[in-house]
């Protein structure tokens, strides 16, 4: 493994690889120690140098097909880049590889001499070269140790992949998440000693590339010590929210700030250069094309030059910019008045998915949504269908699981008058007619039976509805939105469900996060109390109550951390019956509004979680009766912002100052709580 060091002669590497082999660990001082920890990883994985992976197949073609439809964004902006760099090694007699963060190939370029010898060890798509599976190699080394390395012949821990020499870099989104791995692997006598930083440059240019894509709606301010660099591969980028925290970086502007990837989202532009957001503005307002000089604390001078999206900031005066971009934690999207952005409280996975939906509105392409049950897969495609050109159409909604089988047929197809016994004599247009220039949305659709499934794909193909009983067929035009809480894929491959349907519903597959897994509970919780006060249809839980809702601190705080196994939906239902506890004037909910099953979890949980962390204090816990306390006046209502406070207060208190166990309480990012420490008052 090429690093700083010289590469271990042949010898040295025979001395290592025996002394491994009889004691079970590497010596010190005759490998790199990079080359030393894979090595005893590999072994540790039950890997034996002179034989093959054992259990490791190629992936089924589903599965790859999962996978790519899984980074789009990712593949998008690696394959110029990859034949870019290909077009550097040809007739190296070698390949170029991108891997997802798994390790699995998903993407190669390689010279036709060389491609029979790279599927001999199959480094091809679909295969894992995690280390786990294949030992040391660039690729999985790469990733286990998230830094650019090369393998060089006798290096690799299995000996039939020893003809291969590998340079691999990680590829890094805005926040430094590990999205891939991209790699040159060749024949070892054709090794080169530049190509570890051709690799490593070309990583780059794609983490820039991502960087630019996913930080559209954002301010981007580009670095770089020369003027002259701004632009270059080797420039900065900084994204920036429009009050002023860093949200996005690469990895040459933090270094170029002093920053590390866990600083981004808990740090103020002004707290690393001597300049205001606002000055920066006015400048790129007056002479867009200049860059500005700004000092970072220990004195050195940077040349930073504002970037910002066309498309996400229109118009061009500096006040409205200013006021098309909200607080770091929400950092709606600027032109978001649509359906999807009123639900977006913050949480950076949901809007992810929502940013995804948003590109295929209004396209013929299926959206299948996933996720749990109660995670509000429903509302999200009500929100999806009023942000698109058929907001003014109908959006049916069927759940293909509550319909009872022999019922299914005609509730969808529909059936002429007579078709069957009991059926009305009018007839039924059915639900798929019923969609006819809106929105279709299929929620449970792998609890459809088969012979429905089959069905229909024929409308989907065809276009086309022939209700039960009639000789003639019905054109239909519907944007299809479906969604399940099971692996559909799986199901496909089982035989449960038919492929053929899964991929023609499966345009562009989004996940929408767990409840215990999203980061914006706070909003979410100010979001549902407000819904509660002042409901906008129906009668509300809480008639005659306040227009303003809220929760005792120490409640908010043991709810941020609760699982939610039935995830919004249970915890919208929680609050609502909470709500409707609550006495003529009352606007705070408190644990004797609880439902009593939820307060006995919720106890259970905080005790065992006492034991788990012995030797802290004892924590007072309500158990859903009155105390003492209750008899007295009820506490003064409190703002989002004050119980936020309280419950970040408690949470450190009981984790003994532990800021991730406590960010996890709280349901918040570790970034997130750094961050509303900078806020908090005293």
């Amino acid at each position: 493994m090429r690093s700083s060091a010289t590469i271990p002669p042949l010898v040295a590497l025979r001395q290592a690889r025996q002394h491994l082999l009889e004691f079970g660990q590497c010596p010190s001082g005759l490998l790199d120690e990079r080359l030393a920890r894979s090595w005893s990883r590999s072994m540790a994985a039950g890997l034996a140098p002179t034989g093959r992976a054992p259990g490791v197949e190629h992936a089924s073609s589903g599965t790859l097909r999962h996978a790519l439809a899984s980074n789009p964004e990712l593949l998008a902006h690696s394959r110029p880049v990859m034949e870019y760099l290909f077009e550097q090694v040809r007739h190296s007699q070698s390949v170029v590889v991108l891997a997802d963060r798994r390790g699995m190939l998903m993407h190669t370029l390689g010279d036709p001499g060389f491609v029979g010898k790279a599927e001999r060890v199959a480094l091809t798509s679909g295969a894992s070269w995690h280390e786990a599976h294949r030992g040391t190699n660039a690729i999985g080394t790469a990733l286990a140790e998230c830094t650019a390395v090369e393998v060089h012949g006798g290096e690799h821990f299995l000996e039939r992949n020893s003809f291969l020499t590998c340079a691999a870099s990680p590829i890094l989104s805005a926040t430094g998440e590990l999205l891939g791995i991209l790699d040159i692997s060749g024949d070892y006598r054709q090794g080169h000693a530049h190509t570890l930083g051709l690799v490593s440059t070309a990583a780059r240019m794609i983490e820039n590339r991502l960087l630019a894509a996913a930080c559209k709606r954002n301010i981007r301010l580009h670095l770089h010590r020369d003027p002259e660099g701004i632009g270059s591969v080797a420039e900065g980028i900084v994204a920036v929210s429009g009050d002023g925290w860093i949200v996005g970086a690469n990895r040459a502007a933090l270094a170029q700030l002093g920053l590390s990837a866990s600083d981004v989202g808990a740090t103020e532009l002004e707290r690393v250069v001597d300049a205001r957001l606002d000055d920066l503005l006015s400048h790129h307002q007056r002479r867009p094309q200049q860059p500005q000089a700004v000092r970072l604390p220990g004195g050195a001078l940077l040349f930073a030059q504002v970037q910002r999206d066309p498309a996400a900031w229109p118009g061009t005066a500096l006040a409205s910019a200013r006021g098309a971009v909200a607080a770091p934690e929400a950092a709606a999207p600027a032109q978001a008045a649509d359906a999807l952005a009123q639900l977006d409280t913050g949480d950076a996975r949901w809007r992810s998915a929502a940013d995804k939906a948003r590109r295929v509105v209004g396209k013929p392409i299926p959206v299948l949504i996933q996720g749990e049950s109660g995670v509000g897969k429903e509302v999200f495609a009500r929100a999806l269908h009023a942000s698109g050109p058929r907001r003014d159409g109908p959006f049916v909604a069927i759940n293909c699981g509550a319909i009872p089988e022999n019922l299914i047929e005609a509730e969808l197809f529909g059936y002429v008058g007579g078709a069957f016994t009991g059926a009305r004599k009018e007839g039924s247009a059915g639900r798929l007619r019923e969609a006819h220039g809106g929105t279709l949305f299929l929620d449970e659709i792998g609890d459809m039976p088969l012979a429905m499934q089959t069905r229909l794909l024929r409308v989907l193909q065809e276009r086309s509805v022939t209700p039960v009983g009639a000789g003639k067929s019905y054109t239909v035009d519907f944007a299809l939105v479906s969604a399940t809480h099971s692996q559909l894929m799986q199901a496909a491959e089982q035989g449960r469900f038919r492929q053929d349907l899964y991929y023609r519903i499966n345009g562009l597959t989004v996940q929408l996060p767990a409840l215990r897994e999203r980061t914006d509970f706070l909003a979410l919780t100010q979001q549902l109390l407000s819904s509660l006060a002042t409901p906008t249809t129906g009668p509300s839980p809480c008639p005659g109550r306040p227009r303003s809702l809220q929760l005792a601190p120490d409640l908010l705080a043991r709810l941020a951390r609760y699982p939610w196994p039935g995830n919004l939906r249970q915890y919208a239902s929680v609050l609502r019956t909470a709500c409707a506890m609550l006495d003529d004037g009352e606007d705070t909910l408190r644990w004797d509004h609880l439902p009593d099953d939820l307060a006995q979890a919720l106890a259970a949980r905080e005790q065992k979680e006492e034991h788990a962390h012995a030797g802290s204090g004892p924590t007072a816990w309500p158990t859903g009766q009155a105390t003492a306390d209750d008899d007295g006046p009820p506490p003064a209502p409190l703002n989002l912002r004050q119980l936020s406070h309280t419950a970040i207060d408690q949470a450190l208190q009981s984790t003994r100052g532990n800021m991730s166990e406590a960010a996890r309480r709280l349901g918040i990012s570790r970034q997130t709580l750094y961050r509303k420490l900078k806020k908090t008052p005293g």
